[in-house]
């Protein structure tokens, strides 16, 4: 057993687990540590940062735990511009771990609150240059280090073809993973998930009845999104989300977050579809801070079963609940209707 100086190196490690022949999830307790530790490292190691600096960046949830976590190890300060989506529980471990949080008021829309939360930092930091921004949402380092997930699936997971499937927010988690996992593999094939009412890949004008799904879509642009990463791209509503989480929990016995259940939902319909290849997700989080709204709603769950995806050729036919499209590695101009990819073929419905 390894015994750690620090527990934020205990727990970055995720749990991969066998759910089916072909369908295995990662499981974190809270996945951005890994790439945070990896990035102060580096940024002290550099000299970019000094000892005792304050970081800061914005966030909904799981950075800013990362974050507070990798400060507490190297002793630096750390200060968080967050959302309303930051509940209680992890209110007080920030503030306990001695980071500084600061949370804006509640938006209408995902952009609005994005946009709010980027504007306070610039205040911050015109006020203090000598705080150093993360910049989660635009910095490379971030992308560094899914090196080490990356070797355990593929020490872990032998034979067959290799899909990944994960939220896409800031880019980095499943960008760095299948950035590391192409460099031993070219056809580790990547999908991506999104919300509706992201504009990463171009989703901006439809929005989800339902609520935010915070973390894995954006109102503002990314610029650690590399859009030229991913295979194919899957655009889940909440109802839908919510109903995968609850399936993975009543099914599998996985307590995880909101964006998981977005996962599930699509990885567990393409290991059924493809029995050819391995299908991993990746679980970003415990199911914690979604107890009141998606667990104590369990009973509204809908069977994953009767779900299908609308498969479509062009942005302009996004639909609700649920939208499928085949990305290709292809570029993305935001300006663009539409990416050149071509056309899916047509895939058989799930038993």
């Amino acid at each position: 057993m390894t015994v750690h100086a620090h527990i934020a190196d205990a727990i970055k490690v995720p749990d991969l687990v066998r759910l089916g022949p072909n369908l295995y999830v990662a499981r974190f307790e809270t996945m951005k540590v890994y790439s945070t530790l990896v990035a102060v490292e580096r940024l002290l190691a550099d000299g970019r940062i000094q000892p005792g600096a304050t970081l800061m960046d914005s966030s909904s949830g799981i950075y800013a735990y990362a974050l507070a976590l990798a400060c507490h190890k190297f002793g630096l300060k750390c200060h968080i511009v967050g959302s309303k989506t930051v509940d209680k529980t992890l209110m007080l471990q920030l503030r306990i771990l001695g980071a500084t949080i600061e949370q804006v008021e509640p938006q209408a829309t995902l952009k609005m609150d994005q946009s709010l939360r980027v504007a306070r930092i610039r205040e911050l930091l015109d006020a203090d240059p000598s705080v150093h921004w993360m910049q989660q949402y635009h910095d490379d380092i971030h992308y560094d280090g899914y090196e080490p997930v990356a070797q355990l699936l593929l020490d872990s997971i032998g034979g067959a073809a290799l899909s990944v499937i994960g939220g896409v927010g800031s880019g980095c988690s499943t960008g760095g993973l299948a950035r590391a996992l192409r460099a031993r593999d070219p056809a580790v094939e990547l999908i991506g998930v999104q919300p509706f009412g992201s504009m990463t890949f171009g989703c901006q004008h439809i929005e989800d009845p339902g609520i935010i799904i915070a973390g894995i879509g954006s109102s503002i642009p990314f610029r650690n999104v590399r859009h030229g990463l991913y295979d194919e791209i899957h655009w889940v509503s909440f109802d839908y989300g919510l109903s995968g989480s609850i399936a993975l929990l009543r099914e599998h016995a996985v307590f995880a977050g909101l964006s998981t259940g977005c996962c599930y939902l699509v990885a567990q319909r393409e290991a059924a579809l493809r029995p050819e290849r391995n299908i991993v997700f990746l679980a970003a989080d415990t199911g914690h801070r979604y107890v009141d709204g998606v667990f104590a709603q369990h009973e509204q769950a809908l069977a994953l079963a009767d779900l299908q995806p609308t498969r479509i050729d062009s942005l302009d036919r996004l639909v609700l609940p649920w939208s499928a499209m085949a990305w290709r590695r292809a570029d993305f101009d935001d300006a663009a209707p539409a990416p050149q990819v071509l056309p899916l073929p047509a895939l058989a419905a799930v038993s």
